[in-house]
């Protein structure tokens, strides 16, 4: 009886203890995805507003902000409340013309409900672009 209790009280320390450190994790997670998509470039100037004709390029890294993929470059701007930000988070920006602004409009809707889940303010924009290998 004493090995069942012992085996118990193991088990339910590994559950609660794996469930603190997946929450502590999701952050940077999300970072590490960040950090696998701006390898190999160097951040530049901070940017209120991009040019952005593709808006089907810009995608949601849940914990963090978003990133427009403008081929060369990509542009970062991280949340205010990147912990509001979620993966189901699909955003909804209302901008006029060819320029992605963090002043801009927006919200995030659920992907799957299709309902509000909140508003999204931004960062500026940090272009993040490929380093040229000088050959030597």
């Amino acid at each position: 009886m004493k090995k069942l209790l012992s085996f118990v009280a193991a088990g339910t320390a590994l559950a609660v203890g794996s469930t603190a450190a997946q929450a502590e994790t999701r952050q940077e997670r999300a970072e590490a995805r960040l950090a696998d998509l701006i390898e190999g470039r160097t951040a530049g100037e901070p940017q209120t507003c991009v040019t952005a004709y593709r808006s089907n390029d810009i995608e949601v890294i849940p914990y963090v902000g978003i990133i427009y993929d403008a081929g060369d470059t990509i542009y970062v701007a991280r949340a205010k409340r990147p912990e509001r930000l979620r993966s189901t988070d699909v955003p909804v920006i209302e901008r006029f013309g060819s320029q992605l602004c963090s002043t801009d409009v927006m919200r995030t809707i659920d992907r799957h409900a299709g309902f509000t889940t909140g508003a999204l303010f931004l960062e500026d924009f940090v272009p993040y672009t490929k380093v040229e290998e000088a050959d030597g």
